[in-house]
Formats: structure tokens, C-alpha cells, sequence
């Protein structure tokens, strides 16, 4: 029995994705992420400065991830090409995070991992600015997408059974929230709730697309919901 009086058996077990869902990632990360990218395929590629940006976006679009097309069409090695893309020096002094969103996530009851299409080493030191190491079971990174060999990032959902099954997570108690819809469809099609973070896009959408359980601004609304079940509004 946890402290909530509820089963461990039956507590919802939450999958957290970190950009643009903990913390405010288009401000703070995301344009010099873009811009070490261009710049590692202009270097590695050969190609003009222009050309270069162009790829990253078309790989991003097409695949979802930059790297897969590298990887796939120019043989670039993921290792290397994370290392050299997310070092982002001082990265640490431009986090942010609600102080009300922080202590509504420590408070969530049920198991928490962080599943992220960034690298492990990225990921962990965002959660150490933001003091939320030590708040997740597992962080769930890129590297650990492989499927037979294959990268396979959100919203891939074969990699998702894999990842379910290797941690031991039954698909009915889990729940993905996430700012990127098309990774919330992937989930809510294995049988996944979903929770659509919308905090901090760019561009709001109305109504709630396919998919998608609950719309949050505030990872308060989730003590809520999961109290009622996380049942889909």
C-alpha cells in the first residue's frame, strides 16, 4: 500500500518526456541545439551553411529526429553526433522551471520515469539544474531506443513495447505526457493515457486531437486526474 492509500499494484506509472514538458526548452535550449546541429552537418557533410539547416529541419520533419536521417543516409555515428550537438556550455544558467510545477511533480504519487529523445548525459544534467534527479526511477534516453539495431526515438512504438517490457510497465497503468502530439498517438494506440503538456508551445491548438486523454497547462492537474482514475475527458 503506498502513502496515498492506493495498491502499488494499481498507482499510475508515469512516463515524462523533459524538453518543452518540464521546462521551458524553446527558450532556453532548443535554438542553440538547432544551431550546434547546422553546425555539425555543415562541418561533417561539407555542405554551405544553408544547406545544412535545411537538412536538420527535413530530417527532424521526416523522421522526428535529426539524427535518424545522419544516421541512415550519411553513416554519422550517434555517439559522436550527441556528444558534439548537446555539450551546450552554461546551458545550466538558462533552465527554468515553475517552482509550482516542481513541487507538484515530487508530490505525484506512483512510479516516474523520464523518457526523452535527448541523450542521457543531456538529460541528467537538466534534471540536476532543475533538482529533479533525484525524482525519477529511470531515465529512459535516446541510446536506450534501439530496436534490432535500429534507432528508434518517439513516436516509434515498437520501441515503446520494447521499453515497456524490458522496465516491467504494463501498458494500462502507464501514462506519457508530452508537448509533441504525434508521440501521444503512437502511446494511446499500444493502449497508453495520454496527458498533452501545452505550457509552453508556441502555438495553441483547440480541442483535443486524437489520442489525446487530458489537455494540462500545469503538472498540478495531474494530482487531479489521476485521482479520478486518468480517465479521458
Amino acid at each position: 500500500m503506498s502513502r496515498t492509500g492506493v495498491k502499488r499494484s494499481e498507482e499510475l506509472i508515469w512516463l515524462f518526456d523533459l524538453d518543452n514538458t518540464l521546462h521551458d526548452a524553446s527558450g532556453a535550449v532548443f535554438w542553440r541545439l538547432n544551431g550546434s546541429m547546422t553546425d555539425y552537418i555543415e562541418q561533417h557533410l561539407a555542405v554551405s551553411r544553408q544547406e545544412a539547416d535545411e537538412l536538420r529541419a527535413h530530417y527532424w520533419r521526416r523522421y522526428g529526429a535529426t539524427l535518424l536521417g545522419l544516421e541512415r543516409h550519411h553513416g554519422i555515428r550517434a555517439a559522436h553526433f550527441l556528444a558534439q550537438t548537446h555539450a551546450l556550455p552554461d546551458m545550466e544558467a538558462h533552465l527554468h522551471m515553475p517552482a509550482s510545477d516542481r513541487a507538484a511533480l515530487m508530490r505525484l504519487p506512483g512510479r516516474k520515469f523520464l523518457l526523452t529523445n535527448a541523450p542521457a548525459e543531456y538529460a541528467k544534467r537538466v534534471l540536476t539544474a532543475l533538482d529533479l534527479a533525484s525524482c525519477f526511477e529511470a531515465v529512459i534516453s535516446i541510446e536506450g531506443m534501439r530496436t534490432f539495431g535500429d534507432l528508434r526515438p518517439k513516436p516509434d512504438t515498437r520501441m515503446l513495447r520494447i521499453v515497456l517490457a524490458r522496465h516491467k510497465l504494463p501498458r494500462a497503468r502507464c501514462v506519457l505526457i508530452e508537448d509533441t502530439v504525434a508521440n501521444l498517438k503512437s502511446a494511446r494506440r499500444l493502449g497508453l493515457r495520454t496527458v498533452w503538456m501545452q505550457r509552453y508551445l508556441q502555438h495553441q491548438l483547440h480541442g483535443r486531437p486524437q489520442g489525446v486523454c487530458v489537455k494540462i497547462k500545469k503538472l498540478r492537474a495531474l494530482h487531479a486526474w489521476g485521482k479520478q482514475g486518468g480517465r479521458q475527458r
